[in-house]
């Protein structure tokens, strides 16, 4: 049972590890303007707004790639071979994208494009049981 917690638990942390780490460097090609903060919601949200679409895609590409790592690992850990880690993953990230999403002005393609994101977690599973190239 502990193994199973610590599945979900270690998905998590590297799924958000690397969301954290994309974000970072998103944050380093497009930095904040000085009189931007994130406590300013209205000045923030003319900031995400602004943004190209190139900075939109990296944090949809950090989502995904967040994702499948979650799955992967998720899996690893669990060592089981069933596939419920991963999908607790995908729903607990979907969760997170949605607040994330619904907190900001995010345009159409972006809640399309990160509703299927989480949905990698099954890709990394499948990953995962693939012993002959993993």
């Amino acid at each position: 049972m502990i193994r199973k917690i610590f599945a979900v638990v270690g998905g998590m942390i590297v799924g958000n590890l690397i969301i954290f780490l994309i974000e970072s460097i998103s944050h380093l090609l497009y930095p904040l303007p000085e009189n931007v903060t994130y406590e300013n919601l209205e000045a923030f949200s003319k900031y995400v707004q602004s943004l190209p679409i190139a900075a939109k895609l990296i944090i949809i590409a950090a989502y995904a790639i967040a994702a499948f790592a979650a799955g992967f690992v998720s899996t690893k850990i669990a060592k089981d071979g069933k596939q419920y880690y991963a999908i607790i993953c995908g729903a607990i990230l979907l969760t997170a994208i949605i607040w994330n999403f619904s907190m900001l002005p995010t345009p159409i393609w972006m809640w399309t494009l990160g509703m299927v994101a989480p949905f990698l977690v099954l890709g990394g599973y499948k990953a995962a049981l693939n012993k002959n190239k993993i």
